[in-house]
């Protein structure tokens, strides 16, 4: 999905008004943390990363999108950020970044619910925890699906971009599948000029993930200490409201 949807990412995303709105808590959890280097798993087009960056911090990103990779690497040349960028996935963390640990490690963007099996989430946890320092720091942002699955919280707030004579629209929206997953699509409007719109479709699987679920699977890789936010923004997390699961833990000794 995603190296199909990297050329839209950018788009698709209202960057200055997300880092805006999500960097100074981010900056606050590292500087309580002590956090010099950041690692950035699913780091999509860098931008979380490229702004930690542009901040004074030692950054590196991941991803398993070898395209948004390529997307990341564009991004911080265009910045001036000094960023590494590396092609890699869930499990594959520590290895690709071996040698000194990192002081904190992000994983934004709803990216851990697509480890769909306890086996997979234990092995990506794993690999969290062997990127880190003992102490280091785990930012996890997720959907709120406590509310999404209470309430079978289908469709998600369109997003619209605009360049020249161009336009997209993109309509987000799940499906409840039997096994208990969800399938998670992206439809892609776009019309240039007076042209006839065209569309597209991009779809992957999704775990929703309970914070039950994250609390429980976090104790289990060492992680202690966990704390549960509603957003980026540092607000209470309520199960029946909070549009995020965000959760903040570290790594135990």
């Amino acid at each position: 999905m995603y190296d199909t949807f990297s050329n839209d990412y950018d788009r698709f995303v209202n960057w200055p008004n997300r880092l805006a709105a999500e960097i100074p808590f981010i900056e606050s959890q590292l500087k309580a943390a002590g956090a010099r280097r950041v690692l950035d798993a699913a780091c999509g087009t860098g931008q979380h990363a490229i702004a930690l960056a542009q901040h004074g911090y030692t950054v590196a990103g991941a991803d398993l999108s070898a395209r948004m990779i390529e997307r990341a690497e564009a991004n911080a040349a265009r910045a001036g950020a000094s960023a590494q960028f590396v092609a890699a996935g869930f499990g594959g963390l520590a290895q690709a970044f071996g040698g000194q640990p990192f002081d904190a490690l992000l994983c934004l963007g709803n990216s851990l619910p697509h480890v769909l099996s306890d086996g997979d989430l234990a092995q990506a946890l794993a690999d969290f925890t062997a990127c880190l320092r003992s102490g280091g720091l785990l930012v996890l942002q997720n959907r709120n699906f406590d509310l999404v699955m209470a309430q079978h919280e289908r469709w998600m707030e369109p997003q619209a971009a605009r360049e020249g004579d161009s336009e997209w629209l993109f309509l987000r929206f799940y499906d409840f599948d039997a096994d208990g997953l969800l399938t998670f699509n992206i439809v892609t409007l776009r019309r240039d000029g007076t042209a006839p719109w065209k569309q597209s479709l991009t779809s992957t699987r999704l775990r929703p993930l309970l914070k039950a679920e994250v609390t429980k699977a976090l104790a289990a890789a060492g992680f202690e200490t966990a704390v549960s936010w509603g957003n980026m923004s540092g607000a209470p997390f309520e199960p029946t409201g909070s549009g995020n699961l965000v959760v903040t833990a570290r790594k135990g000794a």
